[in-house]
Formats: structure tokens, sequence, C-alpha cells
């Protein structure tokens, strides 16, 4: 069984692609096909928030708390006001158009590319030295029960095929 840090590793690499998805398009001379940008925020509430952010709140973030972490003033607070941080953005680009959807999109790039990597390079890291085997186990299981739960289209790999279907609408432009 892998480790729940490892999973959330691969499911950043599913995140990042998509954040280069929403850079090229916003780039010079980009345009998006007729329901592109409902297609993406749809994704990044389903994958990246009701999937990946969900295993993080209701599972990991509690276990390092449990385990010695504290859950105010440090990095499990920082990565809580950033998830709400990126769900703000998520609105703003649902909302927006124009100049004012670019500027939301800028924003949520630079906050969960920054954000990713102080999970896989100080979080992560941190949570695999504090959480015991038989608490990091649990863990495990309630990543398995929320994948069972929100089904194969928030999967990794149905994740990954998404990510795959926005990349090929952005380049039919």
């Amino acid at each position: 069984m892998r480790s729940p840090t490892d999973v959330l590793r691969d499911e950043h690499r599913v995140i990042l692609r998509a954040l280069d998805l929403l850079e090229r398009a916003i780039g010079p001379g980009a345009a998006t096909a007729d329901g592109w940008w409902g297609a993406a925020v749809a994704w990044l509430r389903a994958f990246a928030d009701r999937n990946h952010h969900a295993k993080e709140e209701q599972s990991l973030f509690p276990a390092m708390v449990k385990a010695g972490v504290p859950s105010e003033g440090g990095p499990v607070a920082i990565m809580l006001d950033e998830h709400a941080r990126g769900r703000a953005l998520i609105v703003a680009i649902a909302d927006g158009a124009g100049a004012a959807r670019t500027a939301a999109v800028r924003e949520y790039v630079d906050l969960l590319r920054a954000h990713i990597d102080k999970e896989n390079d100080v979080l992560f890291p941190l949570a695999d030295a504090v959480i015991d085997p038989p608490l990091m186990q649990a863990v495990g299981r309630e990543f398995e029960a929320v994948a069972i739960e929100l089904g194969a289209s928030v999967s990794i790999e149905g994740g990954a095929e998404a990510v795959a279907r926005l990349a090929a609408a952005l380049e039919r432009r």
C-alpha cells in the first residue's frame, strides 16, 4: 500500500498539469472553446477540492494534529487558509470574464504552485515523520473511502483523463 503522502504527491502532479492548462488558456491570443471554463472549474472543484483537499482536511491534517502538530499558527493552519483562498479564487474564475478572470487565474495558479511546493517539501515530510504507522494506515484507509465515495471520475486516473480532455479542448481552439 502506498503511503497517503505518496497518493497526495501523485494528485499534485495531476493538479500541476491542470494549472499549466489554465495558464495557457489565459495566454496571449488564447481563445477557449464554448464550455471550456465551465469544464475546467468543474474539474477543479471535483478533483482538486472535493477529492484532494478533502483527503488532507478530513484525514491527513487531523492525524498530524493528533500526532502533536499544532492546529493553529503552524503549517496545518497555513494550508487550510490557502485551501480557503483557492476556493474563493475558483468562484472568481467561474464568475469572472476577461481581465477579472485572467487575474483570478494568475493568482490561483501562483497560489496552488506555491502551496503544492510547501506540502511536498515541508508538510508531507513532517507528516511522514510524526504520524505513527498505525495512524498513517488509518489515514490511508480513509483516503480509499473517499476514492470509493467519489468514484473513478475524481481518481488520479480519472483526473488525469479529465485534464487530457481539457487540454484537447484547449488545443482545438
